[in-house]
């Protein structure tokens, strides 16, 4: 007889531990554990080439590990991916769609495709093009939609069954800033209705909205929590410093001994530093010994904050699942 889950491993919709994958000499993704709780966006935060893609692939089936273990919807992968398939959509950053059918006959195909029965999809397309705001479009080509709108339909694509799990590869990354509100609205809409978001991203204003967060850095896991739980790991590390030379402050304190950045937005410096409330003092002085004045305050820690400390070797506590 199979043991039984424990309750906290049932509550996961993704469960992988040791997860690696080298491609030759690179090693892509690098003994990473996650835990991805159900009905939850959770977010991928990291730079191009730190993983994102190659862990989701991985995820889906799509990818064989080279080492580790991995379950999703109590599956395990890549053994039972083939029945997986039925359970998860999958949406890539590149529109993957017939850009020489209609938005209608895109979404009958994929619906035909994932084995719904013509009574079903009768009423599930038009379904999708009202909820997704497609209906004026869907006797339009979709190599002719905008971006916004080709957006719209490759996720009412990835969900036209459904899906328990969805995985979405920096989905928002060709499209303008209001159509990403949109879409962001739209996966808190599906996550209210229990479907369970895991989303790659490289931007810091989504990675804040994920219910958790995960940071890959070089195939690492950085840091893994709530945007609140990683933003107060670090609280106490970062610094405002008002100069009206900002260049030269800018030089005088990346050239100082805990200073971990010293990113300029305006005449304000942002600070982030390897000590906890500590280093405002030590830091004045620095600009007065280099004859510069500059006003330092404290500062909230933020979500980019928490990104370079964890990429630079800060790395914050990840919290338990």
């Amino acid at each position: 007889m199979n043991a039984v889950a424990p309750a906290s491993e049932r509550s996961l919709a993704i469960r992988a531990r040791g997860l690696t994958r080298r491609f030759g000499d690179l090693v892509a993704v690098d003994h990473v554990d996650l835990d991805v709780p159900k009905a939850c966006v959770y977010g991928f935060l990291g730079p191009n080439g730190s993983g994102k893609s190659t862990t989701i692939r991985m995820l889906c089936g799509l990818l064989v590990p080279t080492a580790g273990e991995i379950e999703v919807l109590g599956l395990r992968i890549p053994a039972q991916a083939e029945a997986l398939k039925r359970r998860i959509g999958y949406m890539t950053q590149r529109f993957s769609l017939f850009e020489d059918l209609s938005v209608r006959e895109n979404l009958d195909f994929l619906a035909t495709v994932q084995d719904l029965p013509a009574s079903v999809r009768r009423v599930r397309v038009p379904e999708l093009l009202q909820q997704y705001h497609l209906e004026d479009r869907s006797k339009q080509l979709a190599g002719t939609l905008s971006g916004g709108q080709k957006q719209r339909l490759a996720l009412a694509g990835a969900v036209v069954h459904k899906p328990e799990l969805l995985l979405l590869d920096e989905p928002t990354s060709a499209v303008d800033p209001e159509s990403r509100r949109d879409f962001w609205e739209t996966l808190f809409d599906l996550a209210d209705a229990g479907t369970t978001i895991l989303v790659s991203t490289h931007y810091m204003d989504e990675a804040e909205r994920c219910h958790r967060l995960a940071i890959l850095d070089r195939g690492v896991l950085v840091a893994d929590g709530s945007p609140a739980e990683l933003t107060g790991a670090i609280a106490g590390q970062t610094l405002a410093v008002v100069s009206n030379t900002p260049r030269r402050a800018r030089k005088a304190l990346m050239a100082a001994p805990g200073v971990i950045s010293a990113a300029q937005v305006g005449n304000t410096l942002r600070v982030l530093t390897a000590e906890n409330g500590s280093a405002a003092a030590r830091l004045q002085q620095v600009l007065h010994d280099a004859g510069l004045h500059g006003e330092i305050a404290p500062s909230e820690p933020n979500l980019e904050d928490v990104f370079v400390a964890a990429t630079r070797g800060q790395q914050p506590a990840k919290e338990a699942a």
